[in-house]
Formats: structure tokens, sequence, C-alpha cells
């Protein structure tokens, strides 16, 4: 019996196949809304370009486990009727995620479904804006929020040549709306949920 077990682990690590690699895409926003007695304002992140690192472990021939950073260079906003007004800033995502995939790792074409969850930070580069656009709906402020973030979705990796892959996928990042970043006035509601949806196109290397 404990011959059998040492031979399973054995074989489970001589299995294991470990990735790191980079990505560029672009993030789009699913954005929120904020709800007053003096109107409404669209409240957000813009639409910017994404990069990102990928550290990951395929434990078995069809699933593995994957550290992801992405960085979205997007700016916090208020949109009313007239009014437009943004400040500078970003955000960092780190996430663990599982990755199953269709098809053996011996494939050059490999097809995957991904999910996973960590946090992102809400990080303010610049100064308020002087004055504030909308006060009595909302405003804008130098807060730096964390937030718990899940990450969904899907891609494929091409082995190009042995040890290096390509990758394209789809992932949405969903978080909570930031509250203390973007801030309604006393007795308003801001309501949606942020998701950026990033396509990411990148390469890896395996060993």
């Amino acid at each position: 019996m404990k011959y059998a077990i040492v031979i399973l682990f054995a074989g489970a690590a001589f299995a294991q196949q470990y990735e790191i690699g980079a990505n560029v895409g672009y993030g789009f926003y699913r954005n929120g809304t904020i709800f007053s007695a003096s109107g409404t304002a669209q409240a957000g992140i813009r639409n910017r370009f994404a990069a990102g690192i990928i550290l990951g472990d395929e434990f078995s021939n069809y699933v593995s486990a994957e550290f992801h950073y992405l960085y979205h260079d997007g700016h916090p906003f208020l949109q009313a009727p007239g009014v437009k007004s943004d400040i500078q800033g970003q955000s960092d995502s780190l996430t663990c995620d599982l990755l199953f995939h269709f098809k053996t790792r011996e494939h050059r074409l490999r097809p995957f479904l991904a999910g996973g969850a960590g946090a992102k930070e809400y990080i303010i580069a610049g100064p308020e804006p002087f004055p504030q656009p909308i006060p009595q709906i909302a405003s804008l402020t130098t807060n730096d929020v964390w937030k718990v973030v899940f990450s969904v979705g899907g891609g494929v990796k091409f082995r190009l040549i042995p040890h290096m892959l390509l990758r394209a996928e789809f992932r949405d990042y969903l978080t909570t709306f930031p509250r203390q970043q973007i801030v309604p006035a006393p007795h308003n509601t801001a309501r949606g949920v942020f998701q950026q949806f990033t396509p990411l196109f990148g390469v890896s290397y395996t060993f």
C-alpha cells in the first residue's frame, strides 16, 4: 500500500508543469449609477489599457492554479447631463484562479474556463477636482479603496514551440461599488456592480 502511495505522488510530481508569462489587453467597464432628488449621475471607471503577469502551476492534465496580477489604467469619473469629470487613477488586481482545460497538455490547442477571487485596489494618482462638479449628487475623492474581486472567464492556449505558449482569453473582474472613492452625497443611493470586461493576449513559458 505504501509503495502505491509513493508511486502516485511521484507520478503527480512528474506530471506537474509550471508556467510564467505576461499579457496585455483593454478593460471595458460596466459602471454604476447614483440616484438623488437632484437627478442621476453615471459613476465608474474609464475604459483603458490593461497589462498583467501570470504564474501558473498545472498540477494535472486538466486543471491548473494561477496567480494573476492585472494593472488597469482607468480613471474614476462622474457624468451627468452637461457635466463630465474624472480624477487620475488606476487599479491593481491580484487573483488566484483555477483553470479547467478541455484537452490534455499534449494537444497544441487547449481551450479552458477560469474562475477565481482575490483583491482589487482602486488607486487615485491625482488631485480632487476643484470645485466638485456635482456635489449635490456625488464627489470624487483621493481615497484608495480595497475591494474583494471575483474573476470569471475563459480562453485558449496555443503551443507555438516547446515550452512557449500563446494565450488569448477574456476575463470579467467584478467588485462592489467603491463608495469611499466615488462618494454619494448624503441620502443619495449608489447602485451597480463594477465589471471590468477584459480581453487579454499574452505569451508564457512552461517548465
